[in-house]
């Protein structure tokens, strides 16, 4: 049985979304951080990772420096609520953790670094272009190994720390219950971009790791970082994000991957060079509509972030985030070999998934198997479009600008690839 394309979808506006009202819990969460100041204190932060990892060797000398870039261009931000500043400062030590637990398991264990990560499956395409809906999808097939959101927050065990009486890993629970607490607190966000625990998340989480990565941009306004990050040589980076999958793959199970970030439309040189063998799926969808959901999600969040929403900043930053790579993709599309990739139109990624996925499997020279049409079946019923309800999005209402006037800066990209404006 195929997906019933007949449920009834729950309308979701957002009518607070330049001037948001917040609700008690939202109020009382803002002014409880109000009065505590928080400081980004690079070896302050250094020093609480390395209480809780045991030690303070992160495997590279030059990683403080970019530390360093990561904190002051939060500092330059402004506008940060101090639970936004926060929530930024948690984050850095739990990467500066996770780094140094990483770097033990490597002088520990230095086989790890010949695991071979062997044709992996890529998906690579715009934030909201079916991306998460696609590597969701293809992890449905069990011989692949996948990343869930509850394994890119702490990629590495905490030492001493392992299942109590439930048997469950404490990271799974401490996933759930930050994912129950993100519902409490901003509950359309599940109709966005639900990241509950079992999730598949983007391996961009983990290769923050190396604090060379795009993440920040959606938790800050951080130009001077995008900038940063751009100069930095992203081959070195992604080969940390091998050695990151390699310890995964060490320590829960040796499977094929399948990957996924928009960043890679923009570094599809130093993605080649560190997974030359893979096939890459990319998807396509109208530029106007990418941003249009891209910055509702952000702006929803910045109810909490931010002290203003300042949607007229987020229409033009991620518009020209968008424009920059999308225009790399195009620039470099053609270093994926044409017979280990596809591309996808979005609106193709709606019932018709599955002849879809054949090319895909051919192409990587991969038997699609009955039980594997079974999964994506099953998953694709049990997750229809608009599940958690449909957010209705008004560009020029909340952010001042129309869908034309952003398509009228991506003329390079409809001519390239078969991409239809949405209404």
């Amino acid at each position: 049985m195929g997906r019933d394309m007949g449920t009834v979808e729950q309308s979701i506006v957002i009518d607070d979304l330049a001037e948001p009202r917040l609700t008690d819990i939202q109020r009382q969460a803002v002014d409880f951080m109000a009065s505590r100041p928080v400081r980004l204190d690079v070896g302050q932060m250094f020093d609480e990772a390395a209480a809780v990892a045991g030690h303070a060797d992160v495997g590279d000398p030059t990683l403080r420096e970019r530390v360093a870039a990561h904190a002051a261009a939060v500092d330059a931000d402004e506008g940060l609520t101090n639970l936004g500043r926060y929530t930024v400062r948690q984050r850095i030590v739990r990467l500066l953790r996770n780094r140094m637990s990483l770097t033990d398991l490597l002088k520990r264990y230095p086989e790890i670094e010949s695991i071979p990560i062997e044709k992996p499956f890529i998906v690579v395409g715009m934030p909201r272009s079916g991306t998460t809906h696609l590597v969701n999808l293809i992890a449905a097939d069990s011989r692949r190994r996948a990343l869930p959101y509850w394994e890119s927050q702490e990629p590495m065990p905490v030492p001493g720390e392992g299942p109590g009486a439930s048997g469950i890993d404490p990271r799974y629970l401490r996933s759930q219950a930050e994912h129950d607490a993100m519902l409490m607190m901003t509950p359309h966000v599940a109709a966005m971009h639900d990241r509950f625990p079992e999730a598949i998340e983007e391996e961009v989480e983990i290769l923050d790791l190396d604090f060379a990565s795009y993440v920040l941009e959606w938790h800050a306004r951080v130009p001077d970082w995008r900038d940063y990050y751009l100069s930095l040589d992203q081959t070195v980076h992604y080969g940390y994000l091998k050695k990151v999958l390699q310890a995964l793959t060490f320590l829960r199970g040796p499977r094929a991957w399948v990957l996924k970030s928009p960043q890679h439309c923009g570094q599809l040189g130093p993605l080649m060079a560190t997974f030359p063998d893979a096939t890459v799926a990319f998807t396509h969808r109208d530029p106007a509509a990418v941003v249009q959901s891209a910055i509702t999600m952000l702006a929803y969040g910045d109810r909490l972030r931010r002290h203003r929403v300042e949607p007229e900043w987020l229409a033009e930053y991620w518009t020209d985030h968008v424009h920059r790579l999308l225009s790399a993709c195009v620039r470099d599309r053609e270093l994926v070999p044409a017979e280990r990739s596809i591309d996808i139109n979005f609106r193709d990624l709606n019932g018709h998934e599955i002849p879809l996925l054949e090319e895909l499997y051919a192409r990587g020279g991969v038997e699609l198997t009955a039980p594997a049409r079974g999964a994506f079946q099953q998953y694709l019923d049990s997750n229809p479009r608009g599940k958690h309800g449909r957010v209705r999005y008004d560009l020029q209402r909340h952010f001042g600008v129309t869908a034309d006037d952003v398509r009228r800066r991506f003329d390079f990209y409809f001519d390239r690839f078969d991409v239809q404006p949405e209404n």
